[in-house]
């Protein structure tokens, strides 16, 4: 494969020229741009990265940040972002790198390797993270795009879920289906999309004209995993066995849900109801398949890629904010409640 010194060989000319070349560079004139345009088509010549960079002084990859728990624990969601921007990044011809982080990241832990190498030009994080490692990243001035969380350190660029509007929808097609004592489950509260769930969930309550109170709601477990929403359920359950409907905060914890309730004798969705948030690929395989608020993950990856690449290109940040809408997915789990 011909590199850039035949290439530049090819043309008579230095390899800094066939870089200023490569990047449309004003120093050149005419005449050379030609001339090597010519010998990169002879030699078929395709530019490498370092060439570019000659000029650029741009590496053409852009990092992804994650903590280790919604890599491993919730895979299917932040997978499918992952590959949003991933796709999206080949239309700009950037490369994506990703790395995780421990979740209870703190001074000890080392800041990822491809910043300490200035081996990448901006970065995306995903979900919640320490504020911490925000803190060790924004030392370095480097671009920083947002997806699913936002810091309230300082304004990026953001991509978020319309999660009041998705929490209110889940909410009120239980209520729709003549459900009126309705339990919420969530973990980690504190997070934004949750926190923003759980609103959306008390407002259609509100609006419906219905009571609900602290037993109406589980939301002390550590994570959204499946165990805590086994172990959410159960607790739901025994402070409150009036509940006829429960809102997942995420599928994860639905899908424990389910499992509490078939361990222990509840028929889904004739004696409880279950809907959850997210729509990943298990839904489908469960036994009733569940109801939930499908997210649509790969246009969030598409959408956080974007707004990176425009701060690229402009060399200048930006505040914007992109709400991504939700849909409501009806399947088996939920059911009219039959008054007895």
């Amino acid at each position: 494969m011909a590199t850039i010194k035949d290439v530049a060989k090819e043309a008579n000319v230095s390899i800094a020229t066939v870089s200023l070349v490569l990047h449309n560079h004003n120093r050149i004139s005419v005449g050379t741009s030609q001339r090597v345009n010519k010998a990169i088509k002879k030699l078929n010549y395709h530019p490498s990265r370092s060439a570019r960079g000659l000029v650029s002084q741009k590496t053409g990859n852009i990092g992804f940040i994650l903590t280790e728990d919604h890599f491993l624990r919730s895979e299917p969601f932040y997978t499918r972002i992952f590959l949003g921007t991933e796709f999206e990044a080949r239309k700009y011809e950037y490369y994506i790198l990703l790395t995780t982080i421990p979740s209870n990241y703190n001074e000890k832990d080392r800041i990822p390797r491809f910043i300490l190498e200035k081996n990448i030009d901006g970065i995306i994080i995903a979900g919640k993270v320490p504020s911490r490692i925000i803190d060790n990243i924004e030392k370095y001035k480097l671009p920083l795009a947002f997806v699913d969380y936002y810091p309230t350190s300082h304004e990026y660029p953001v991509v978020l879920i319309d999660n009041v509007s998705g929490g209110m929808k889940a909410t009120q097609h239980l209520i729709q289906n003549k459900h009126k004592n309705i339990g919420f489950i969530a973990g980690d509260i504190s997070h934004p999309s949750l926190s923003d769930r759980f609103l959306g969930f008390k407002t259609a309550m509100e609006n419906a004209g219905l009571q609900y109170s602290e037993l109406n709601y589980v939301i002390d477990e550590d994570y959204t995993a499946r165990e805590n929403g086994f172990n959410a359920a159960k607790k739901l359950l025994v402070q409150n066995n009036k509940i006829t409907a429960i809102f997942a905060c995420n599928d994860a914890m639905a899908i424990g849900v389910m499992q509490f309730l078939k361990e222990n004798g509840y028929s889904i969705p004739n004696d409880i109801s279950v809907i959850g948030f997210d729509d990943v690929e298990a839904d489908l395989s469960l036994d009733p398949p569940l109801s939930t608020i499908s997210v649509p993950k790969h246009e969030m990856g598409i959408e956080v890629l974007k707004l990176m690449a425009d701060m690229l290109k402009n060399e200048k940040t930006t505040k914007k904010k992109i709400l991504i809408p939700v849909e409501l997915v009806e399947r088996n789990s939920v059911c009219e409640l039959k008054i007895k």
